[in-house]
């Protein structure tokens, strides 16, 4: 529940924080002004001099026995220019001409002129219009009119079209919303501790926690204080595991699992993890207590405590915002580094300006609608992960990045770039740098079935590392390869991918662009055109395998899809970098 609730509180957040800035801008107009104004008395006129009663009145008694109402109290007044007997009776009050006897009607007109007469200011008055009982008017008998004139108080009352209820629907649901979204915040607040950080841990005790490699053979044996998640335990003691997020809940790469009976899974745990694997006792470790002795398994192994070094070889931009960044290893990479893994890059406490970025003369038109700051900087070591998107025993042990640079929307002002992607793009030959790994778990299933790839964006990398490999190592089964790209400049290894379709028979490549119609290959969105063009032609797609990586909205379209389709889960792998 926490994910989603923080989701909606973010969003609640943003359109009730629009209606706080004009209620704020609107105040601090208000409290700039002089109170009068605030008020309307600046502008309201002076009231009239007093004049004496005119000599042509006619007496009291007929206009009492000709009145409508039985007078209790009788006064005399001025309405604009005419004098008037004002008779009030128990529950109403009559106006009638002292000159004439006639009853006065207060219509729309009359309104309108009593209104600009007492009105001193700038604005223009409106049409008069007839107001029903309401809270402001429930003291006043009678008829009541109300004249607008223009201003902006509008901007405060939330009353866009009628400019005079302060009490309609648009600021009750915005104090609604308010009034939800501080009761959110407390419990998302709360959500975000635990009762063992409000204990020193010297009264917490200790935990054991034991951890193993996939293969069964213990890593480490170790004690933690009680209450610690077990992300922060394994970094006290060297052993780092993958994460984007730095342990916030949010990335997934955390990932381990318990031995034995495993904790209930958290909210965090269902969001990020499938089903079944939270099924065979896997959980995060930066949501997992130690509130017992723990026997969990990572992955990674040894791997997990070890750092790497390694020069940048060469840094190639293959479309405006993807660069192939070759990193030469001072060791060896083993047979670890297979296809579909991924390093972590250790990203260190940089400052970094847009001129320190190399941009190619043929794609400064794209660079050019980005606005970025003229510097920005990371103030703290970050880890980010990027995937191999080449086989290591065909590049001489070198590990190949496809780096797709994490820019704000296009023409915003001075958004500053994803940190990890940044720091990338300002890597130059020669450079050093430190890395972690590898890691992860997708991986080509070892069978002779059908393999059908679907991908986009940086999606590219595995899925290529992976197609190499098979076509290199002579597998023969019908291997589809389907990438979507907005645009044909933004498709990486394009004429990689066509040499390897014309060199190898069972391997057919296809390229679908989203942004560009009347091509020879298919538009629009690429699990549709896949679906169109390939699985519905294919005799049997529960004897296939799907490899899926790419943006998020694309992966989850895709293995919608092919759950439509009836594609078994087991037949599913996918990479989705835990964005």
């Amino acid at each position: 529940m926490t994910p989603w609730m923080r989701k909606i509180h973010k969003w609640i957040g943003l359109l009730i924080g629009l209606q706080l800035v004009l209620w704020m801008c609107s105040g601090v107009v208000m409290s700039l002004l002089d109170v009068k104004a605030v008020k309307g008395v600046e502008y309201k006129a002076p009231a009239p001099s007093k004049q004496p009663w005119p000599a042509d009145a006619i007496p009291l008694s007929p206009v009492l026995a000709a009145a409508q109402v039985a007078a209790q109290n009788v006064s005399t007044a001025w309405l604009l220019d005419q004098p008037v007997y004002r008779l009030r009776g128990e529950k109403t009050t009559q106006l009638v001409n002292a000159r004439t006897g006639q009853p006065f009607d207060l219509d729309a007109g009359l309104a309108r002129k009593l209104a600009s007469a007492s009105y001193r200011g700038p604005g223009k008055a409106g049409q008069a219009e007839l107001v029903e009982q309401s809270l402001e008017t429930r003291a006043h008998e009678g008829k009541v009119w109300r004249v607008p004139f223009s201003d902006s108080w509008m901007l405060h009352i939330m009353d866009y079209t009628e400019r005079k209820d302060f009490n309609n629907p648009l600021v009750i649901s915005a104090a609604v919303g308010g009034f939800w979204l501080a009761l959110s915040g407390i419990w998302l607040l709360f959500t975000s501790f635990s009762l063992a950080e409000f204990i020193p841990k010297r009264w917490r005790g200790t935990r054991s926690l034991l951890v193993h490699a996939p293969d069964g053979s213990r890593l480490r044996s170790l004690r933690a204080h009680a209450g610690d998640s077990v992300f922060v335990a394994l970094a006290q003691q060297g052993l780092q595991l993958p994460s984007n997020c730095g342990g916030g809940q949010s990335c997934g790469l955390c990932e381990v699992r318990v031995r034995g009976g495993a904790p209930a899974a958290t909210s965090a745990d269902r969001a990020l993890l499938a089903p079944a694997r939270i099924e065979a006792g896997c959980r995060l470790a930066c949501n997992l207590k130690l509130d017992r002795n723990l026997d969990i398994e990572v992955r990674g192994g040894a791997e997990l405590g070890a750092e790497h070094e390694a020069q940048v070889e060469s840094v190639r931009a293959l479309s405006p915002f993807l660069r192939e960044i070759v990193l030469l290893p001072k060791d060896k990479p083993g047979p670890e580094y297979r296809p579909g893994s991924f390093i972590q890059i250790h990203v260190p406490a940089h400052k970094m300006g847009k001129h320190q970025i190399d941009v190619p003369h043929e794609h400064q038109s794209a660079w050019a609608g980005l606005h970025l700051p003229a510097q920005w900087s990371s103030g703290a070591l970050l880890r980010r992960s990027y995937s191999l998107s080449a086989p290591v025993l065909q590049t001489e042990g070198r590990l190949t990045l496809l780096v797709r640079f994490c820019h704000g929307k296009q023409g915003a002002k001075n958004h500053p770039p994803g940190k990890g992607s940044a720091f990338a793009y300002g890597l130059k030959p020669g450079d050093r740098v430190k890395y972690s790994g590898p890691f992860g778990d997708f991986a080509i299933l070892q069978s002779e079935r059908e393999k059908v790839f679907i991908g986009g964006g940086a999606g590219m990398a595995p899925l290529r590392a992976m197609v190499r490999d098979l076509l290199e190592s002579g597998a023969s089964e019908p291997i589809h390869f389907w990438y979507g790209a907005r645009t044909s400049t933004d498709a990486p290894y394009v004429d990689e991918m066509e040499g390897l379709a014309a060199k190898f028979g069972n391997f057919s490549w296809q390229l679908v662009l989203s942004d560009e119609r009347g091509g020879q290959g298919p538009g629009g969105l690429v699990h549709e055109a896949v679906r169109d063009g390939l699985l519905q032609r294919l005799p049997d797609l529960q004897a296939c395998d799907f490899y899926l990586c790419g943006p998020p909205p694309m992966l989850k379209a895709t293995r919608t899809m092919l759950g439509k389709l009836g594609v078994a889960e087991d037949r599913v792998a996918f990479d989705d970098f835990k964005i």
